[in-house]
């Protein structure tokens, strides 16, 4: 311990350095285990805290069926259910965040007497008025609403203006990833909205609970194929499904990614440790060679040697884990608000006894397996060690030569240093290698969602048109089609529809278009879209659970229907879960005669989307249900990643500069204090000091050069299966994020040269250095 104890003080900076360095290893590897094990249990948990349903089933009053809740209570497994009236609003339009936002709105009476996902303020105002509504928690963490607000509701061109009195907390239908956000409004309230309203508004909620809510997708799967319907639908009759599970997996799936992105950051800094590690007990062992043959001469053991090393080490690293997780707790309180805003739930953190030890146990031992490079002083007789560690008479051979060699003086000495510290120089290199690589791991992430999400929003399977238009039942919807692409600055209309299918009793939501080469996105990975009317293509998630491929053939139901069709290819989707497939028109007319499409997509060009909406509306007005702005909502619902990667992304990036920061000043202070006498020497015979800090600068860019370059190819190369590999459990096969070559210049740059201005920095430190100082040691 004493030995151990008088090796830490001997070097107290190089100790500090790497004590940071293992607890914010500590630290990240905590968070991100932390969250990935606790994100279920959480949803989970919060769903029987606030007695959410398990199943929920929304459809026009028109539409209902006392049949419908009869399926459900009959049902196995469902233990209750629940019936009541709601304000349905197919397109509403709000604000949210930085933008408008246009989604399915439910609206419940705060006072009825429901037992199943009743109302729970997570805070509200001490007053009341006749105007007042209660949003989900997220209109506060993202869309900026705070108590007593003023929030307004477009819905059939018309306001409605409510008070903010309170924000509930829901897990069903709480976020804008959903596409359909539960509002509550109290009883006077509630009337006097139903009285505005038409018939199309009046709505009817189902709500089950069941033993085991992990069948919940197998009850709406079979709801579904009992009652087909069009999941877009007519705008007299639809129906709205939604499972627990399907949610649950839409809402933690980017957190997932944020903690999992956090432990493999973790794993880089806790290797960047253990290199540090390896390389001070290396050094420890050269400078220290004539204290250990002193050791050994006056009776000490290797093994005493060798464990007050290992205990110098250890003693750090279990000292750095330790506060390392303490610390953890600390940043958890910004990690739940990243968190409430991607779940729209409040995240409390609860002490993870059995994940701190996990964490802590992972850190040491590695830095245990490391410390084993220290048995190389048992190999190191007394005599050797008391002459420096020389056993014969060894040179090296001298590359260039300064007498032979072409090239600046400073350079070649630089050069020369470079290769004379080939050890110290390979870990300098693999460390920025995985900096490097990281950096533009989350640049890459954070400029697809906050720059250009096209690749993105492609992701979703949705179709990057710029405006949609629901049309009326009974209109001619090809007619209207060609009629609205006659307008002026319309580039193209498409018809595509969302329907919900069987596919070889796989429950499969399909989209239905008559082009699909007219399409943007194209989902299909391999083979291709449908052309005729017996293809379909599937997702790979489909392909996987009917074990079947391109060239086979499946069955589709829909209603009383059953056809063949011949599989063309295979798509990706993170949208319903992957599930998805589509037909062309003709395809979907074999199953029901009479389909001709319910939903336009307009591609504009030259003019704004609110202007078009202005003129479409004023022109077919009679023909249209309704209009939504693709993009300003895709700009809405994007935001809360936006936020929450931009916070990864920057804590990355800190964490980088402080890496490279505290392994350049680590390696440039040793190296400064093992050629003091060499750079004395040198200025003696009038090298200057802005001379040997360039010798040093200059010596290192060759390998910082090299490792910004290598994790730069890695990351240009690799960011997209490695993101793809992240998001296959939720339907990713293939991924074609844009690697921006401009940003990945950029912060190749950047880190190039902050490292020359760190070591320009550090080698400040030869100023103090002089042949006097020398001499008079």
């Amino acid at each position: 311990m004493n030995l151990a104890l008088a090796n830490i003080r001997k070097s107290k900076s190089a100790h500090i350095s790497l004590f940071i360095f293992i607890l914010v290893a500590a630290l990240l590897l905590n968070i991100g285990l932390m969250v990935i094990t606790q994100i279920n249990p959480f949803f989970d948990h919060k769903v029987e805290q606030l007695n959410d349903p398990h199943v929920t089933i929304i459809m026009n009053e028109a539409g209902f069926n006392p049949t419908y809740e009869e399926f459900l209570a009959d049902y196995s497994g469902v233990t209750e259910t629940e019936t009541e009236e709601i304000v349905m609003m197919n397109i509403a339009t709000f604000h949210f965040g930085n933008s408008e936002l246009t989604s399915t709105v439910a609206i419940f009476n705060a006072e009825n007497n429901r037992t199943i996902g009743p109302l729970k303020l997570i805070e509200k105002l001490n007053t009341s008025s006749e105007n007042d509504i209660y949003l989900p928690f997220s209109f506060k963490t993202n869309g900026g609403y705070e108590l007593g607000d003023i929030f307004t509701i477009t819905y059939q061109n018309k306001d409605y203006d409510y008070r903010i009195a309170g924000f509930l907390e829901t897990t069903i239908m709480g976020t804008t990833n959903i596409g359909i956000m539960k509002f509550m409004l109290p009883e006077a309230s509630y009337h006097t909205l139903t009285d505005n309203l038409d018939d199309q508004a009046k709505g009817m909620i189902i709500s089950a609970l069941m033993k085991d809510k992990t069948q919940s997708s197998k009850v709406l799967s079979d709801f579904s194929n009992e009652f087909p319907q069009s999941i877009v639908g007519e705008s007299t009759s639809y129906i709205w499904g939604l499972d627990i599970e399907l949610v649950k997996n839409v809402s933690t799936l980017t957190i997932n990614i944020i903690a999992t992105i956090l432990v493999i950051f973790a794993a880089i800094i806790v290797l960047v440790s253990l290199i540090v590690i390896r390389f001070r007990i290396s050094n420890s062992i050269e400078d220290g060679m004539t204290n250990i043959g002193t050791l050994k001469a006056i009776g000490y053991t290797s093994g005493q040697i060798l464990s007050s090393i290992i205990l110098q080490f250890s003693l750090i690293a279990l000292i750095a884990s330790i506060v390392g997780v303490a610390l953890s707790y600390g940043l958890m309180p910004f990690i739940g608000g990243i968190l409430s805003s991607l779940s729209g739930l409040v995240w409390v953190q609860s002490f993870d006894g059995i994940m701190n030890l996990i964490s802590i146990f992972l850190v040491m031992l590695s830095v245990v397996v490391t410390i084993l490079s220290a048995f190389r002083v048992r190999k190191i007789s007394p005599v050797a060690a008391l002459r420096g560690g020389i056993q014969t008479h060894s040179f090296r051979k001298n590359h260039f030569p300064l007498d032979k060699a072409k090239g600046g003086l400073h350079v070649l000495l630089a050069i020369k240093s470079m290769l004379a510290n080939a050890k110290q120089n390979m870990m300098i290199l693999v460390i920025i290698i995985a900096l490097t690589f990281a950096s533009l791991f989350s640049m890459v992430l954070y400029y697809n969602i906050a720059s250009d999400k096209t690749a993105f929003v492609n992701l979703f399977g949705s179709e990057p048109a710029n405006v949609l238009i629901a049309v009326k039942p009974d209109i001619d919807t090809s007619e209207l089609l060609r009629d609205i692409e006659q307008m002026n600055h319309v580039r193209k209309v498409n018809i595509f529809d969302l329907m919900t299918t069987k596919i070889d009793g796989q429950t499969v939501y399909t989209n239905i278009t008559d082009r699909y080469d007219r399409l943007e996105n194209n989902i299909v990975y391999e083979g291709r879209q449908p052309k005729y009317e017996n293809e379909i293509s599937i997702s790979w998630v489909v392909s996987n659970q009917i074990n079947k491929g391109i060239g086979d053939t499946v069955e589709v139901e829909y209603g009383a229907e059953t056809k063949k069709y011949l599989v063309t290819g295979l798509s990706q989707s993170i949208g319903n879960l992957g599930q998805v497939a589509a037909l062309t028109m003709e395809g979907m007319q074999q199953l029901q005669t009479d389909y001709q499409g319910t939903t336009l997509y307009a591609y504009l060009d030259g003019i704004s989307n609110k202007d078009f909406i202005k003129r479409v509306e004023g022109q077919y007005g009679d023909n249209i249900a309704d209009t939504l702005d693709i993009d300003e909502n895709i700009e809405t619902q994007t935001g809360m990643y936006t936020a929450a990667v931009f916070a990864v992304m920057v804590m990355v990036l800190a964490i980088t500069v402080l890496v490279v920061v505290m392994i350049l000043y680590l390696v440039i202070k040793t190296m400064i204090i093992k050629r003091k006498k060499e750079f004395g020497v040198m200025k003696a015979i009038g090298y200057t000091t802005i001379q040997l800090m360039n010798q040093i600068s200059i010596s290192f860019l060759p390998v910082i050069i090299t490792g910004v370059a290598i994790g730069g190819v890695l990351g240009y190369f690799f960011t997209n299966p490695m993101l793809s590999l992240l998001l296959s459990s939720a339907g990713v096969k293939r991924l074609d994020f844009i690697v921006h070559l401009p940003t990945i210049l950029m912060l190749c740059v950047g880190i190039l040269i902050l490292a020359y201005l760190v070591s320009m920095l550090v080698s400040r430190r030869i100023k103090k250095i002089s042949a006097y100082g020398l001499i008079t040691e």
